[in-house]
Formats: structure tokens, sequence, C-alpha cells
């Protein structure tokens, strides 16, 4: 089985050792990084949502009906 760089990064065997500061900077550099991408997602999913609404709202004018799930 093939360990992903994460996995190794874990592996008490691994070759390459860094010190537990180094280590520490490099798990919280991670999560600030997929912070930062979860909130542009969350901004992407809220335009999408607004575009969505107001195409459900000019279809509604229109005389559609939309049923909602």
């Amino acid at each position: 089985m093939i360990k992903t760089n994460l996995e190794k990064a874990f592996d008490k065997k691994a070759e390459i050792k860094f010190s537990k500061e180094e280590e520490i900077g490099y798990h919280k550099g991670a999560l600030t990084t997929l912070v930062n991408e979860r909130n542009e997602l969350f901004k992407m999913l809220q335009i999408v949502e607004s575009i969505m609404q107001s195409h459900i709202k000019r279809l509604e004018e229109l005389g559609v009906k939309i049923q909602k799930k």
C-alpha cells in the first residue's frame, strides 16, 4: 500500500525527522490554508445560491411553479 505524504508525516519511522516546533508550524500553516480555502468555497456557495434565487424569483413572476426540495 502506498502512503500519502500526510501519512508519511505521521509515520514515526519516517526517514525525515522534523523538530516538534517545525511539525507544529507545518500543521498550523496547513490548517490556516485550509480554513481560507473553506471560507472562499463558502463565498462561492453564497453567490451561487443568490443567483439561483434570482432565477427562481423571476420564474415565479412568469407563473412557473417551482418545487422546493
